[in-house]
């Protein structure tokens, strides 16, 4: 038969319509890719706004007294010398991590923690510390550990009242170096956020009772035994020594009810 002779091709519509294989694929493909607009690499205001609010609330004793402490969105905006957009913004972040809350037609105010959800904050520091410590007695260069030790060079006979504030900023220093030494980028990450509200309870409950010198003995013990690799030992002791606050303030805070 000749070609004229033969039929002409029919094309099924169906496979007329039908993608081919790769074009299906690139198109999955796509479909599954978020949408992204392009970002400004350089800090934002909003971001610069955020760290000094967190600096500026962090740093404050707001355990000290029982007032509320009210923030004004417009004086913040004129102190930054930016428009108030960053600083709302700034403040919906910090409002999700549990430093301010907003009351409508009120304001906005710092968050001073409950004595319950201090504890809990104690308990979740206590899982995530005593870990560190595990992986620094498996991790850690020698220099490092004794690092800690010169940390307390100047309180092992104590911390005396005139020595309280120097002695609290190292005992926080001290908290965060075991986190950091841990070299676990996940654990570090979570720490983060929970170690600024237990900063602010650490500094007001360290001159309660005889806490700063009970505290530089756990803390030696804690450094006796990361110098040994006792793995159990030092994590069983900072897990005990994280505790031990969270006793102290079920039973003391009163000032937190």
């Amino acid at each position: 038969m000749s070609n004229r002779s033969r039929p002409p091709h029919r094309v099924n519509a169906r496979a007329r319509n039908r993608p081919s294989p790769v074009g299906a694929q690139v198109a999955s493909n796509v479909a599954r890719q978020p949408a992204l607009d392009p970002i400004d690499a350089s800090p934002s205001f909003k971001h610069k706004a955020y760290a000094a609010l967190k600096n500026a609330i962090v740093a404050m004793d707001i355990y000290r007294s029982r007032d509320d402490i009210r923030l004004d969105e417009r004086k913040l905006a004129q102190d930054f010398g930016i428009s108030r957009t960053p600083v709302r913004e700034a403040m919906a972040q910090l409002e999700s991590e549990g430093f301010v809350r907003l009351v409508p037609r009120r304001g906005i105010y710092v968050v001073r923690k409950t004595k319950r959800e201090v504890i809990e904050l104690i308990t979740a520091w206590a899982a995530l510390e005593s870990m560190a410590a595990r992986l620094i007695t498996q991790t850690a260069s020698a220099e490092e550990i004794a690092g800690l030790r010169r940390m307390f060079a100047t309180f092992e006979r104590g911390a005396d009242a005139a020595k309280l504030d120097e002695y609290s900023e190292v005992n926080i220093e001290f908290h965060q170096t075991i986190i950091r030494l841990s070299r676990n980028k996940v654990l570090i990450d979570m720490a983060e956020n929970l170690f600024a509200h237990m900063r602010m309870i650490r500094r007001k409950t360290i001159g309660e009772k005889d806490r700063a010198d009970r505290s530089i003995q756990d803390h030696m013990a804690i450094i006796e035994a990361l110098e040994a690799r006792s793995t159990d030992r030092a994590e069983e002791l900072v897990r005990d020594h994280a505790l031990g606050l969270a006793d102290h303030v079920a039973r003391f805070a009163d000032y937190l009810d």
